[in-house]
C-alpha cells in the first residue's frame, strides 16, 4: 500500500467516524415528517391516512434494511472496517420501522379487531409473510448489544443471519402486495440480489486480498 493510499484511507476513516451520528438523524427524519403531518393535519396523507402511513413505514423499513445489508459490501470495497459500526444502528432503525408497520396495521388500519386481523391473515397470505418478516426482527433487535454478542458467541452470528430471511420475506411481501409481480419491485429485488453476491465466500476472499 502506498503512502498516499494509506493517507486517503485514514482521512476517509475520520470522515466516517464523524458521520456515524447522522445515521440516527437521517433514519428518524421520515418518522418525524409523518408525525408532523399527522399532528398538523396538512391533508397530505391522502384520503386514507392509516393506509398511507402503513405503506410508508413498511417502505422505509425495507430501504433501511437494504442500506444495512450494503454495509458489508462497502466495507470490503473501501477497506474501511469502521463501516461495520454503521450496521447496528441501521438494523435497529429497520426493525423500528418494521415494528411500527405492524403496530399501525393492528391499530390504525385494523382498529385492534382481532377476528378481523385473523381473517385478513387467512384471506391474504402476503399479510402472513409480512408479519413473519416483522416478528423476526424482534430477536435480532433484542440481541443487538455487545453483551449479547459475547454471551451467545458463535450462535449470535448464526442468529443474525436471519436478516437475510427477513430480506427475502420483506421483498416477497412487498411484491405480492403490489399485485403486479416484479414489475413494481424488480429494482429492490435486484439490489438485494446484488448485495447477496458479496456474501459468497469466493467474492469476499477476493475483495479481502485487495491492498
Amino acid at each position: 500500500m502506498t503512502a498516499s493510499v494509506s493517507t486517503q484511507r485514514a482521512k476517509l476513516r475520520l470522515v466516517l467516524e464523524k458521520m456515524r451520528p447522522l445515521v440516527h438523524v437521517l433514519a428518524a427524519l421520515p418518522m418525524l415528517w409523518y408525525v408532523w403531518l399527522t399532528l398538523t393535519d396538512q391533508g397530505r396523507l391522502g384520503a386514507d391516512p392509516a393506509k398511507h402511513l402503513l405503506h410508508e413505514s413498511g417502505q422505509w423499513s425495507l430501504y433501511i434494511l437494504l442500506a444495512m445489508l450494503a454495509v458489508t459490501p462497502l466495507r470490503l470495497i473501501t477497506q474501511q472496517p469502521i463501516l461495520i459500526q454503521y450496521r447496528r444502528p441501521l438494523g435497529l432503525w429497520a426493525a423500528w420501522y418494521a415494528l411500527l408497520h405492524l403496530v399501525l396495521y393492528a391499530t390504525a388500519y385494523m382498529a385492534l379487531d382481532i377476528p378481523r386481523i385473523i381473517e385478513d391473515v387467512i384471506n391474504h397470505p402476503y399479510v402472513l409473510v409480512g408479519l413473519a418478516a416483522g416478528l423476526l426482527f424482534i430477536p435480532l433487535a433484542l440481541t443487538s448489544t455487545r453483551a449479547s454478542q459475547r454471551r451467545l458467541g458463535q450462535r449470535w452470528a448464526q442468529l443474525h443471519k436471519l436478516v437475510y430471511l427477513i430480506g427475502i420475506l420483506a421483498l416477497w411481501h412487498f411484491t405480492w402486495l403490489k399485485k403486479t409481480g416484479l414489475e413494481a419491485t424488480w429494482l429492490y429485488v435486484a439490489i438485494f440480489a446484488g448485495l447477496m453476491i458479496f456474501r459468497i465466500p469466493a467474492v469476499r476472499q477476493r475483495l479481502a486480498k485487495r491492498t
